[in-house]
């Protein structure tokens, strides 16, 4: 501890007047009397998609991976245990068509086995994390074809020990389905666990829906979401959360699109799909890669709730991914789509004797989540999209007036399908306009002017997918190191000083697995038992922790800092706390000095946030999670004219009472 506080202060050291370097003439003028655009309570945000284990395995807290035995193959992450199985001892059985959305389940037989001769193991995804003295909660939905069976239910460590245990025995001994759950508590900490669960007794026994959580889920609800993943979200204070995607939404042809409605009600009645990212990647392959739904739109808009962020769901148009099969609805059969948006915003908003607001209440959530949102496609392009779009627009405008409608701009953030969509999409009067670009670093600090002459009205923008890249796009050597981190400083500088314009924001992909993933960068990495921020997240975070509420003129030599001196400037005013936020991003590899004018009598006192760090390339880790993280101090300010020294390759967040 005694380093770290050093280490602040030696960093704070370079802003404090009387001990700075000469100053050289570049003054940074902040006219704080003068408002250029409001700052709205969406700007910086989040983005969720089921890539890289995000859900299943990653912030869907279930331990048990294929928990139904519905995987394409259906033992798929299980193994049989014990040398009293003989053929047919266990089968998969199928009930479609009574019962489509979880048609398989397991039937064993035995024969007066004891624990250790007879039953499965699950390997969980990539292994089960599990912490010594947590409470585990195990449950398991069973019919009795012949009663006689109780299960044993152990928690192995790699080397095969038990390090927690207990009993179920079937209390109900009729044919009808029944769940049932017990706990016990883990004895270790282990990393990559199995579950094993032994069949003791003679008789026959039918298992579906075997479920493993922990007690320390987020907020501890029973079958609920990883804690400390949403932690780290809710650390952000983001202003909306985008899901469930991303290209999950179209799916790689229409059958596997995302379909909203079969991801509500009792999860043992949702309909799991392969997910798109199973076989996108030939360099990552994940055979394993499914959805449960066991985190679904209900959950998502609670989770919205929870964290206190704008829901933005996003919902198909028809259209299948164009960079895979391009697979399109006809435009004579669209209407169930467009009804699929009526409804969701009707289950979302609707008063508890509506239709779908009466399905929201059972499940537990009589009051509205007040969506104000909605997107309507995902990274569609080109003219069949616009013509979907503008019946979705039509029918949604009509009903509910009052939603903004989030639009795709396509994939590039130029060129000639950009070109077209941006041009079509302002023609329609769009509400917003969703543009995408994963660049070069370079390619951010060059387009920190991008939206310094977008029209100030009509359409505004959504900066909806993002993200530096090291090597280049979908590349495996991708690194979210230190330069793509700054980089995305310095040009999100420029969507905050273009405020009219921009109105959201947000990183992606959120989340990656360190033994599941499929796409880098990420902006959180994750393990079975820990997560740790990029550099790029504690970017994010520092923004959206010091938003504002509005812009304020921030010149250099008359003109806008966006490149000039290798400096990156925005400014704004927080008008709740009477503070003044200035971000600046200082992207030479030299230490740089300047000297603030302001047109306001500052507090003598300042609080000063810097992250830094010399070398680019540096990253951040689970074993040195905090290598590049914020690092705050006091400071003092002499008046409305002060120096002010930045230190290299640095982003500083000073916020200066008026």
């Amino acid at each position: 501890m005694k380093n770290k506080v050093v280490k602040v202060l030696a960093l704070g050291l370079l802003l404090l007047p009387g001990i700075t370097k000469a100053q050289n003439n570049n003054v940074i003028n902040i006219e704080t009397r003068t408002i250029t655009a409001k700052i709205a309570p969406t700007m910086w945000g989040v983005f969720f998609e089921d890539i890289n284990m995000g859900a299943d395995g990653g912030i869907y807290a279930e331990l048990v991976k294929n928990r139904s035995f519905e995987f394409f193959r259906p033992l798929m992450g299980w193994t049989v245990s014990g040398e009293k199985v003989k053929e047919g001892d266990l089968l998969i059985l199928n009930r479609t068509p009574v019962h489509t959305a979880n048609p398989r389940f397991l039937r064993a037989t035995v024969r007066n086995t004891v624990a250790g001769e007879a039953g499965l193991r699950n390997e969980g995804f990539r292994g089960i994390g599990i912490k010594q003295g947590l409470r585990y909660d195990f449950s398991v939905y069973y019919r009795q074809q012949q009663p006689g069976i109780r299960l044993h239910v152990q928690l192995l460590n790699a080397n095969g020990k038990v390090i927690g245990d207990t009993i179920l025995t079937p209390s109900q001994q009729d044919t009808a389905w029944h769940k049932e759950a017990v706990s016990f508590h883990a004895t270790e900490t282990e990393a990559k666990a199995s579950l094993q669960l032994w069949l003791e007794g003679n008789g026959t026994i039918d298992l579906d829906m075997i479920s493993l959580f922990p007690e320390d889920t987020w907020k501890r609800r029973p079958g609920g979401m990883r804690a400390d993943m949403i932690q780290q979200l809710a650390d952000m204070k983001p202003g909306f959360i985008r899901f469930p995607g991303g290209c999950i939404v179209e799916g790689f042809d229409l059958s596997q699109r995302y379909q909203w409605k079969k991801t509500i009600g009792p999860v043992e009645e949702r309909q799991l799909i392969i997910n798109r990212w199973n076989f996108e990647f030939a360099h990552r392959p994940t055979p394993d890669y499914f959805q449960t739904f066991g985190l679904g739109f209900f959950e998502y808009f609670q989770l919205a709730e929870d964290i206190g962020a704008e829901p933005l769901p996003i919902l198909n148009c028809g259209m299948a991914c164009q960079f895979n099969s391009a697979e399109l609805v006809p435009l004579d059969e669209l209407d169930p789509y467009i009804q699929d948006a009526l409804d969701l915003i009707e289950f979302a908003n609707g008063d508890t004797t509506s239709t779908w607001g009466k399905v929201r209440a059972h499940m537990g959530h009589p009051a509205p989540f007040q969506l104000k949102l909605l997107g309507i496609g995902n990274e569609n392009w080109g003219p069949q999209y616009v013509e979907r779009l503008q019946r979705f627009t039509k029918a949604i405008r009509e009903r509910y007036p009052d939603i903004r409608l989030v639009n795709s701009s396509g994939t590039d953030p130029e060129g000639e399908r950009f070109d077209y969509l941006n041009k079509a999409l302002r023609d329609m009067h769009a509400d917003i306009i969703d543009e995408h670009y994963y660049r070069p670093p370079q390619w951010f600090l060059q387009n920190a002017r991008r939206y310094d002459n977008y029209p100030r009205n009509g359409s505004k923008v959504f900066a909806g997918e993002y993200a530096a890249q090291s090597d280049k796009t979908v590349s495996i050597h991708n690194k979210n190191n230190w330069l793509t981190a700054l980089s995305e400083a310095a040009f999100m500088t420029g969507l905050e000083r273009n405020a009219a314009v921009v109105n959201m924001a947000s990183y992606a992909p959120l989340f990656a697995h360190a033994d599941g993933w499929q796409w880098t960068p990420d902006l959180i990495w994750v393990d079975n038992l820990r997560s740790y921020g990029t550099p790029n997240y504690y970017v994010q975070q520092l923004f959206s922790l010091n938003k504002g509420t509005a812009v304020v003129p921030v010149h250099m030599h008359n003109d806008v800092i966006a490149g000039l001196d290798s400096l990156y400037a925005t400014a704004a005013l927080d008008e709740k706390s009477h503070e003044l936020i200035i971000k600046l991003v200082n992207v030479s590899d030299k230490e740089q000095g300047y000297t603030v004018q302001l047109d306001a009598k500052p507090a003598v006192r300042a609080r000063l946030t810097v992250l830094q760090h010399d070398d680019v390339n540096t990253v951040n880790s689970f074993e040195q999670p905090g290598r590049v993280s914020p690092k705050e101090m006091e400071m003092s300010i002499p008046g409305k004219r002060f120096p002010l020294q930045l230190a290299p390759r640095s982003l500083s967040v000073l916020r200066v009472r008026l």
